[in-house]
């Protein structure tokens, strides 16, 4: 068991701080392509946003399933029984090949047919199929990382996610600077050349993984040092509690696309501030999960134990630590947009378009805060069937939001970026409403 007593500050900032840190620096890896093609075109930059998205949105099914193997692991970390961490990961990582196979083909069958109906101009979209053919290449590698990262957040051992975000980041700037622009011999391939080289970083962060688990990781103690005999019964387990996780991150971020198209309707000057936005919001954002992250890790932990009475105290601690975290941040970034925003363009058009949305979308933390972390804490209980309901729910109210301001009324990108606060609101919300109920104390998973 890894623990005895009430969850400290300190100790929940111990294993935070690393989830964060490699949250952060894997974010840099979407930025570091939007800072390079925001020096190449307005059409590549709007482009890279689409085609990330449409990546991202096929690789939250992977990572969906991470989540609900993390929330198994978590739990049997938590009743000490070791040995079967070994084989949910492995049987995780079959699975997880399979699914990568499947949406590699679909995505390079069908992506491009589904693009050229949605999107208005011809140029973005010959920019987003050229990034997204490369860029589906790498959902192998971000697979078998998702199911790594799975495995040490679930046993506390966080620290190592650290480490592994330089070395994914070192190597997705130093591709992209070669192949983007075609520095040391390298040819000039543009939004392919970002695409190729975050595909080859996701390879080397993949044998990082490998390397320093065979090395480092008492492989024994967790059962690692051995392949399992394939058994449904446990592939079953896992997709009981995964199926509802790969659902809800896919819709989310299906429906983060449908947010991007909207906006891609209102002008490519429109599309080009939003990703310049969207990149700062996820530095913030990906500080909101980190913590979220650790608290659905350490109540599925605490319920392992038998210690439910403490889930609360642990939520609270968590919102708060967050706040004082992320505040300070957020005041200075509303202090100097031009500042931070100058990071990914040096357009002042764009920064006159995307500056009132900014200040839109850091607003929206006062509820993005607690939502994350509750929706995580009701994950983290294991009913991850009532997480997706929630999700689902609040983005159905974010999407008509969408439909009527943007496709409909076609307001500014201020009025869309305003549906943060929507989603997050409902999400916070139900989220309360299901913790408060108490039915989550007894789940067993």
């Amino acid at each position: 068991r890894i623990m005895t007593t009430t969850y400290k500050y300190s100790q929940i900032w111990t294993i935070a701080y690393p989830i964060l840190l490699s949250t952060l620096m894997e974010q840099l890896i979407g930025m570091t392509d939007t800072a390079f093609l925001g020096r190449v075109g307005e059409i590549e930059l709007g482009a890279s946003a689409l085609g990330g998205i449409f990546y991202v949105t096929v690789f939250m099914l992977g990572l969906g399933f991470s989540i609900g193997a993390q929330i198994l692991m978590a739990r049997r970390n938590g009743e000490g029984k070791y040995l079967r961490i070994g084989s949910i990961f492995y049987h995780s990582l079959v699975f997880l090949f399979v699914l990568a196979l499947v949406l590699f083909f679909l995505t390079w069958q069908f992506a491009p047919l589904l693009l050229h109906q949605i999107i208005n101009s011809p140029r973005v979209f010959e920019a987003t199929n050229d990034y997204l053919n490369w860029r589906i290449c790498g959902i192998f590698f971000a697979f078998g990382c998702a199911m790594f990262r799975a495995f040490y957040v679930a046993t506390t051992k966080t620290r190592v996610l650290t480490l592994n975000s330089v070395v994914l980041v070192v190597s997705n700037i130093f591709l992209n600077y070669c192949l983007i622009f075609g520095h040391l011999g390298c040819p000039a391939l543009g939004i392919s050349g970002a695409a190729i080289g975050s595909t080859l970083a996701g390879l080397v962060s993949l044998l990082f993984f490998i390397v320093h688990t065979f090395t480092k990781v008492d492989c024994a103690r967790y059962g690692l040092n051995r392949l399992p005999h394939f058994r449904f019964s446990v592939l079953r387990k896992l997709l009981n509690i995964s199926i509802w996780t790969m659902l809800q991150n896919f819709l989310s971020l299906a429906t983060w696309f449908f947010f991007f198209l909207a906006v891609e309707h209102l002008g490519e000057q429109d599309l080009a501030a939003t990703n310049v936005i969207r990149n700062l919001s996820s530095i913030s954002f990906m500080t909101v999960i980190a913590f979220a992250t650790t608290s659905g890790t350490l109540v599925s932990n605490l319920m392992g134990q038998g210690r439910v009475d403490e889930v609360f105290p642990l939520i609270r601690k968590i919102i708060r630590l967050t706040f004082l975290i992320l505040v300070p941040f957020l005041l200075v970034e509303a202090l100097f947009p031009e500042l931070f925003m100058g990071i990914f363009t040096d357009n002042v058009t764009l920064l006159e378009v995307g500056r009132p949305a900014l200040y839109v979308m850091l607003s929206s933390y006062v509820f993005t805060i607690p939502g994350q972390i509750l929706f995580h804490t009701v994950s983290g209980t294991g009913n991850t069937k009532r997480s997706l309901q929630i999700e689902f729910l609040s983005l159905f109210i974010y999407c008509i939001y969408i439909a009527v301001a943007l496709f409909q009324c076609r307001l500014s990108l201020s009025w869309g970026w305003a549906s943060e606060h929507i989603y997050h609101f409902m999400a916070f919300t139900l989220c309360a409403l299901y913790l408060r109920r108490g039915t989550w104390r007894t789940t067993r998973i």
